[in-house]
C-alpha cells in the first residue's frame, strides 16, 4: 500500500473523537504508521488535532479536516479512482486476449 493510500484512509477516518490506536484498528495499519502519516498530514495543514477536553482519557483527540485537507482528500480520491480504472481497463484487455487465444476461456467467464 502506498503512502498516498494511507493518507486517504486516514483522511477518511478523521472527524470523530478518537486516538491513534483506534484509527489504526479501523483502517488496518500499525499505530506507528498512523502516527507517522497523521503527523505528516498535520504538518502539511490537512488535519488539525484538538485535545478533547471533556474526555476522561486525555489522550483522545478530535482530528478535523481543514479546508486544505478536504481539497487534498478529493484530489487523492480522484487519483485513486483514475489508478483503479486504469488497472481495471488493463485487466479487461488481458481477459480479452485470453478469450481470443483460448476457446475454452470464452465459456469460463462469469457474467
Amino acid at each position: 500500500m502506498t503512502n498516498e493510500e494511507a493518507e486517504l484512509a486516514i483522511l477518511k477516518s478523521v472527524g470523530k473523537i478518537t486516538n491513534q490506536k483506534s484509527i489504526a484498528a479501523e483502517i488496518g495499519y500499525s499505530v506507528g504508521k498512523v502516527n507517522y502519516v497523521l503527523n505528516g498530514l498535520i504538518e502539511k495543514g490537512f488535519i488539525k488535532a484538538e485535545r478533547f477536553i471533556n474526555s476522561k482519557q486525555k489522550q483522545k483527540y478530535k482530528y478535523l479536516l481543514t479546508e486544505k485537507g478536504i481539497k487534498e482528500k478529493i484530489d487523492i480520491t480522484q487519483r485513486f479512482i483514475e489508478k483503479k480504472k486504469a488497472e481495471y481497463d488493463k485487466l479487461q484487455e488481458e481477459m480479452e486476449v485470453y478469450k481470443e487465444k483460448y476457446d475454452y476461456a470464452k465459456e469460463s467467464v462469469v457474467k
